[in-house]
Protein backbone atom coordinates (compact mmCIF):
# COMPACT_ATOMS: atom_id res chain seq x y z
CA UNK A 1 0.00 0.00 0.00
CA UNK A 2 2.91 2.36 0.55
CA UNK A 3 4.45 1.78 -2.91
CA UNK A 4 1.08 2.77 -4.02
CA UNK A 5 0.55 5.76 -2.44
CA UNK A 6 4.06 6.61 -3.74
CA UNK A 7 3.41 5.58 -6.79
CA UNK A 8 -0.06 7.42 -6.97
CA UNK A 9 1.84 10.63 -5.66
CA UNK A 10 3.84 11.09 -8.29
CA UNK A 11 1.35 10.23 -10.91
CA UNK A 12 -1.10 13.27 -9.43
CA UNK A 13 2.68 15.46 -9.81
CA UNK A 14 2.59 15.01 -13.39
CA UNK A 15 -0.26 15.46 -14.09
CA UNK A 16 -0.05 17.75 -17.30
CA UNK A 17 3.18 17.32 -17.13
CA UNK A 18 3.34 15.07 -19.90
CA UNK A 19 1.62 17.77 -22.30
CA UNK A 20 4.79 18.76 -24.22
CA UNK A 21 8.49 18.13 -24.03
CA UNK A 22 9.96 20.36 -21.72
CA UNK A 23 13.13 22.31 -23.63
CA UNK A 24 14.23 24.07 -20.24
CA UNK A 25 14.57 22.01 -17.29
CA UNK A 26 15.48 22.75 -13.66
CA UNK A 27 16.54 20.86 -10.46
CA UNK A 28 16.53 22.22 -6.69
CA UNK A 29 17.64 19.20 -5.40
CA UNK A 30 20.80 16.86 -5.74
CA UNK A 31 18.87 13.86 -5.87
CA UNK A 32 17.04 15.39 -8.41
CA UNK A 33 20.03 16.90 -10.08
CA UNK A 34 21.48 13.45 -10.76
CA UNK A 35 18.32 12.05 -11.83
CA UNK A 36 17.97 15.01 -14.54
CA UNK A 37 22.10 14.56 -15.58
CA UNK A 38 21.12 11.05 -16.43
CA UNK A 39 17.78 10.88 -18.45
CA UNK A 40 17.71 14.01 -19.95
CA UNK A 41 19.03 15.49 -23.15
CA UNK A 42 21.78 17.86 -22.47
CA UNK A 43 19.88 20.60 -24.02
CA UNK A 44 16.51 20.07 -21.85
CA UNK A 45 18.65 20.80 -19.28
CA UNK A 46 19.44 24.85 -18.22
CA UNK A 47 20.10 24.61 -14.45
CA UNK A 48 21.50 21.86 -11.40
CA UNK A 49 22.15 22.41 -7.74
CA UNK A 50 25.30 24.11 -6.58
CA UNK A 51 25.90 20.67 -5.07
CA UNK A 52 25.61 18.87 -8.24
CA UNK A 53 28.75 20.79 -9.34
CA UNK A 54 31.31 19.93 -6.47
CA UNK A 55 33.35 17.18 -6.73
CA UNK A 56 32.95 15.47 -2.99
CA UNK A 57 28.90 15.55 -3.42
CA UNK A 58 28.53 13.44 -6.84
CA UNK A 59 30.46 11.56 -9.49
CA UNK A 60 27.97 13.73 -12.06
CA UNK A 61 30.40 16.69 -11.02
CA UNK A 62 31.92 17.76 -14.31
CA UNK A 63 28.98 17.12 -16.31
CA UNK A 64 26.95 19.56 -13.58
CA UNK A 65 29.66 22.07 -14.80
CA UNK A 66 28.06 22.71 -17.99
CA UNK A 67 24.97 24.32 -16.69
CA UNK A 68 23.96 27.23 -14.72
CA UNK A 69 23.65 26.38 -10.87
CA UNK A 70 21.12 27.82 -7.97
CA UNK A 71 20.84 27.70 -4.34
CA UNK A 72 17.86 24.94 -4.31
CA UNK A 73 15.54 27.74 -4.46
CA UNK A 74 12.81 28.61 -6.99
CA UNK A 75 13.77 32.12 -6.85
CA UNK A 76 16.92 31.43 -8.04
CA UNK A 77 15.84 29.65 -11.06
CA UNK A 78 12.77 31.60 -12.24
CA UNK A 79 14.78 34.09 -14.37
CA UNK A 80 15.68 31.06 -16.77
CA UNK A 81 12.39 30.41 -17.82
CA UNK A 82 11.77 26.38 -17.01
CA UNK A 83 9.33 25.18 -17.87
CA UNK A 84 9.87 21.87 -15.78
CA UNK A 85 11.29 21.99 -12.08
CA UNK A 86 12.31 19.37 -10.51
CA UNK A 87 12.79 18.66 -6.56
CA UNK A 88 11.85 15.88 -3.92
CA UNK A 89 10.52 15.71 -0.34
CA UNK A 90 7.81 18.20 -0.47
CA UNK A 91 7.96 21.03 1.99
CA UNK A 92 7.40 24.36 0.26
CA UNK A 93 3.85 24.53 -1.26
CA UNK A 94 4.18 28.19 -1.12
CA UNK A 95 6.58 26.60 -3.99
CA UNK A 96 4.45 24.89 -5.88
CA UNK A 97 1.81 26.95 -5.61
CA UNK A 98 4.15 30.55 -7.14
CA UNK A 99 5.51 28.05 -10.11
CA UNK A 100 1.99 27.25 -11.00
CA UNK A 101 0.79 30.91 -10.97
CA UNK A 102 4.34 31.66 -13.07
CA UNK A 103 3.19 28.86 -15.49
CA UNK A 104 5.87 26.58 -14.76
CA UNK A 105 5.04 23.05 -14.27
CA UNK A 106 6.33 21.04 -11.08
CA UNK A 107 7.35 17.46 -10.13
CA UNK A 108 8.33 17.31 -6.62
CA UNK A 109 9.02 13.59 -5.59
CA UNK A 110 8.56 11.73 -2.74
CA UNK A 111 12.18 10.68 -0.89
CA UNK A 112 12.60 6.56 -1.59
CA UNK A 113 12.50 4.04 1.07
CA UNK A 114 12.97 1.38 -1.45
CA UNK A 115 14.58 0.46 -4.46
CA UNK A 116 11.24 0.04 -5.74
CA UNK A 117 10.58 4.12 -4.79
CA UNK A 118 14.16 4.30 -7.04
CA UNK A 119 12.30 2.90 -9.99
CA UNK A 120 9.33 5.20 -9.31
CA UNK A 121 11.09 8.21 -9.41
CA UNK A 122 13.41 6.98 -12.88
CA UNK A 123 10.13 6.33 -14.27
CA UNK A 124 8.60 9.71 -13.17
CA UNK A 125 11.73 12.06 -14.36
CA UNK A 126 11.85 10.32 -17.63
CA UNK A 127 7.74 10.58 -17.99
CA UNK A 128 8.38 14.15 -17.10
CA UNK A 129 11.07 14.44 -19.79
CA UNK A 130 9.20 12.55 -22.51
CA UNK A 131 12.53 10.23 -22.35
CA UNK A 132 11.24 6.74 -21.59
CA UNK A 133 13.68 5.34 -23.51
CA UNK A 134 16.77 6.49 -20.69
CA UNK A 135 14.32 5.34 -18.00
CA UNK A 136 13.58 1.94 -19.50
CA UNK A 137 17.26 1.35 -19.31
CA UNK A 138 18.41 2.54 -15.98
CA UNK A 139 15.22 0.23 -14.43
CA UNK A 140 16.38 -2.29 -16.77
CA UNK A 141 19.68 -2.78 -15.09
CA UNK A 142 18.45 -2.60 -11.76
CA UNK A 143 15.72 -5.40 -12.55
CA UNK A 144 18.82 -7.39 -14.06
CA UNK A 145 20.40 -6.88 -10.34
CA UNK A 146 17.46 -8.36 -8.49
CA UNK A 147 17.27 -11.43 -10.99
CA UNK A 148 20.76 -11.56 -10.39
CA UNK A 149 21.08 -11.01 -6.83
CA UNK A 150 22.71 -13.93 -4.49
CA UNK A 151 20.17 -15.61 -2.34
CA UNK A 152 22.14 -15.21 0.80
CA UNK A 153 24.89 -11.76 2.08
CA UNK A 154 27.69 -12.27 4.62
CA UNK A 155 27.51 -10.55 7.37
CA UNK A 156 28.33 -6.64 6.96
CA UNK A 157 28.68 -3.30 8.29
CA UNK A 158 28.57 -0.36 6.08
CA UNK A 159 30.67 2.63 7.78
CA UNK A 160 30.46 6.23 7.30
CA UNK A 161 32.10 9.04 9.42
CA UNK A 162 31.60 9.08 13.44
CA UNK A 163 30.27 5.33 13.26
CA UNK A 164 27.03 6.12 11.08
CA UNK A 165 25.59 2.93 9.33
CA UNK A 166 22.10 2.17 7.36
CA UNK A 167 19.05 0.72 8.58
CA UNK A 168 18.91 -3.06 7.94
CA UNK A 169 15.61 -3.10 6.70
CA UNK A 170 16.09 1.03 5.03
CA UNK A 171 17.28 1.68 1.15
CA UNK A 172 21.07 1.27 1.62
CA UNK A 173 20.40 -2.50 3.14
CA UNK A 174 18.15 -3.48 -0.24
CA UNK A 175 20.88 -1.93 -2.38
CA UNK A 176 23.73 -3.86 -0.09
CA UNK A 177 21.42 -7.21 -0.24
CA UNK A 178 21.57 -6.78 -4.67
CA UNK A 179 25.70 -7.48 -3.78
CA UNK A 180 25.79 -10.55 -1.58
CA UNK A 181 26.31 -8.03 1.48
CA UNK A 182 23.89 -8.17 4.76
CA UNK A 183 23.46 -5.40 6.55
CA UNK A 184 23.49 -5.58 10.73
CA UNK A 185 20.87 -4.63 12.61
CA UNK A 186 22.76 -1.80 14.78
CA UNK A 187 20.90 0.03 17.47
CA UNK A 188 20.08 3.18 16.42
CA UNK A 189 21.48 2.86 12.96
CA UNK A 190 24.97 3.39 14.36
CA UNK A 191 28.46 1.33 15.46
CA UNK A 192 30.72 1.45 18.14
CA UNK A 193 34.93 0.95 17.64
CA UNK A 194 34.18 -1.41 20.56
CA UNK A 195 31.69 -3.46 18.67
CA UNK A 196 33.85 -3.51 15.55
CA UNK A 197 36.50 -5.40 17.86
CA UNK A 198 34.34 -7.37 19.65
CA UNK A 199 32.02 -8.77 16.97
CA UNK A 200 33.64 -7.71 13.93
CA UNK A 201 31.49 -8.70 10.33
CA UNK A 202 32.61 -10.38 7.74
CA UNK A 203 32.83 -7.15 5.56
CA UNK A 204 33.53 -3.60 6.63
CA UNK A 205 32.00 -1.91 3.94
CA UNK A 206 33.78 1.83 4.50
CA UNK A 207 32.41 4.64 2.94
CA UNK A 208 35.15 6.91 1.47
CA UNK A 209 32.58 10.28 1.91
CA UNK A 210 34.65 13.42 2.34
CA UNK A 211 37.73 11.26 3.14
CA UNK A 212 40.06 14.14 2.15
CA UNK A 213 38.15 16.71 5.21
CA UNK A 214 39.39 17.65 8.67
CA UNK A 215 36.58 16.95 10.63
CA UNK A 216 35.44 14.80 14.04
CA UNK A 217 33.52 12.38 12.24
CA UNK A 218 37.07 11.81 9.68
CA UNK A 219 38.88 11.59 12.57
CA UNK A 220 37.00 8.48 14.28
CA UNK A 221 36.85 6.52 11.21
CA UNK A 222 41.04 7.15 10.79
CA UNK A 223 41.40 4.60 14.21
CA UNK A 224 42.85 1.55 13.55
CA UNK A 225 39.81 -0.60 14.30
CA UNK A 226 37.56 1.32 12.27
CA UNK A 227 39.95 0.66 9.21
CA UNK A 228 38.80 -3.24 10.29
CA UNK A 229 40.42 -5.98 12.06
CA UNK A 230 42.10 -9.33 10.60
CA UNK A 231 38.65 -11.04 11.11
CA UNK A 232 36.91 -8.41 8.40
CA UNK A 233 37.39 -7.45 4.93
CA UNK A 234 37.71 -4.17 4.53
CA UNK A 235 35.66 -2.72 1.13
CA UNK A 236 35.90 0.96 -0.08
CA UNK A 237 32.78 2.30 -1.35
CA UNK A 238 31.74 5.99 -3.08
CA UNK A 239 30.39 7.80 -0.47
CA UNK A 240 28.92 10.43 -3.22
CA UNK A 241 26.78 7.28 -4.25
CA UNK A 242 24.76 6.65 -0.99
CA UNK A 243 23.57 10.38 -0.13
CA UNK A 244 20.40 9.70 -3.01
CA UNK A 245 21.05 5.86 -3.44
CA UNK A 246 19.54 6.55 -6.59
CA UNK A 247 20.33 4.88 -9.98
CA UNK A 248 24.03 6.13 -9.41
CA UNK A 249 24.35 3.03 -7.14
CA UNK A 250 24.19 1.13 -10.00
CA UNK A 251 27.40 0.55 -11.37
CA UNK A 252 28.81 0.83 -7.49
CA UNK A 253 26.37 -2.74 -6.45
CA UNK A 254 27.90 -4.18 -10.04
CA UNK A 255 31.52 -3.54 -8.97
CA UNK A 256 31.02 -4.54 -5.21
CA UNK A 257 29.47 -7.57 -5.86
CA UNK A 258 32.72 -8.61 -8.31
CA UNK A 259 34.49 -7.46 -4.57
CA UNK A 260 32.35 -9.12 -2.66
CA UNK A 261 32.54 -12.55 -4.34
CA UNK A 262 36.23 -12.36 -5.04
Amino acid sequence: MRVFACALGVSLALAGAAEASPARVASLNLCTDELLLMLAAPEQIVSVTHLAQQEAETPLWKQARRYRRNDGSLLSVVGLRPDLVLTMGGGARDRVAIARRLGIRTLDLPFPRSVADIEAGIRAVATALRRPKAGRRAIERIEALKRNAPESGLDTIWLGGGGRSVAANGLGAQWMALAGLRQRPLRGDRVSLELLLAKPPRVLLRSDYRSGQYSGEQRWLAHPLAKGTRKSRTIATDGRRWTCMGPLMIDEIVRLRGEASG
